[in-house]
């Protein structure tokens, strides 16, 4: 007789889980709760973008000096809104403020959390039905609780995430996340508006056939970038190449397909970004973390753990790497032997 599957809600599921968090006190429940509500809404807009005059550019630019589309603001007041009117959050970082947004003027809220968010990752998809994402990441504060949240909370190494996720807005709509035990998978059925588990283990291939990479920039890339491209499209059976190249412009989209395909994903330094154009707080950071609770790795190209790198700032950028294991020594072995 076949097991009948128990289809267990994205809440079910975190409150069964609460008692192997490291500090099960509920509020780490209640928070991801949150993101989740905040993370519908957003669907609910991306879904009517083409309907409603949401779409385009606000006129505006963020601190990275990007154009700031009408949906990025969206989706960056609504998770404002919601983790400001969550007790457990005390202060808040992302890509559309310049400035960490504290919670705490009422000093009486004792928020033991702090979260550093990608709101809308992909903006230029927005305009043309491709897919997008949110990505968040959750540490507990070291400042003092009861006091206002400060800098220092935000700049701490990807190694003290407590928790970290990401929101895929596609053909389905997906919440995936880890507490540092695996990586767990929802997706939303819109017709009563709730995320179902789908994806109980999420394992990433040792290997894989798919490189992301913006080959438009090829001309600016580290030599050892370069070579592994051409080792990507070489014929050789043996070995499962040429590669396929899959490329989509959002971060979330790109990790999630070689996440549960097999692939890698490259974001290197060029000759005008020495430093990357990734975030390291709240792009990288929360990525890495998936990637390593999957069994991916994710480094800076240059044999450095993204999660043991220090920020020392909350818009800090940094070269990214990530994927399945194999692919990513080959793609260092290049990056070392070109250095």
């Amino acid at each position: 007789m076949t097991k009948k599957f128990r289809a267990y809600t994205l809440n079910e599921f975190i409150v069964r889980q609460q008692n192997a968090f490291p500090y099960a006190t509920g509020d780490l429940t209640r928070l991801l709760g949150h993101i989740g509500i905040a993370s519908k809404i957003v669907n609910r807009e991306v879904n009517m973008a083409g309907l409603v005059d949401i779409l385009g550019e606000t006129g505006t630019e963020n601190i990275q000096g990007e154009s700031v589309k009408k949906l990025d603001a969206f989706a960056n007041d609504q998770f404002k809104s919601i983790l400001g009117s969550s007790i457990e959050v005390c202060g808040l970082v992302t890509e559309e403020e310049k400035d960490l947004v504290s919670f705490e003027s009422d000093l009486s809220r004792e928020g033991k959390y702090i979260v550093c968010m990608d709101p809308l990752d992909g903006s230029s998809n927005i305009d043309v039905n491709v897919s997008i994402g949110t990505i968040f990441s959750i540490y507990r504060r070291i400042s003092e609780i009861g006091s206002a949240s400060v800098e220092k909370d935000f700049l701490q190494p990807g190694t003290k995430q407590v928790a970290a996720g990401y929101v895929l807005y596609g053909s389905s709509t997906m919440l995936v996340y880890t507490t540092g035990m695996g990586v767990t998978g929802f997706t939303l059925d819109p017709s009563i508006g709730e995320f179902f588990l789908s994806h109980a283990k999420i394992v990433m291939p040792a290997e894989g056939r798919f490189y992301s990479i913006n080959e438009g920039n090829y001309i600016n890339f580290p030599q050892g970038v370069k070579q592994y491209i051409k080792y990507c499209q070489v014929d050789d059976p043996s070995t499962n190449r040429p590669y396929t190249s899959r490329y989509v412009g959002s971060l979330v989209a790109d990790f999630h397909r070689n996440m549960l395909k097999g692939g890698i994903y490259i974001y290197p330094e060029t000759t005008s970004m020495p430093e990357g154009k990734l975030r390291l707080t709240y792009e990288c950071n929360p990525i890495a973390f998936l990637a390593e609770q999957s069994g991916g790795i994710a480094t800076n190209g240059r044999g450095r753990r993204i999660l043991e790198i220090p920020p020392e700032s909350i818009h800090q950028r940094t070269p990214f790497f990530t994927g399945s294991p194999k692919m990513m020594k080959q793609a260092e072995d290049f990056m070392q032997l070109y250095a």
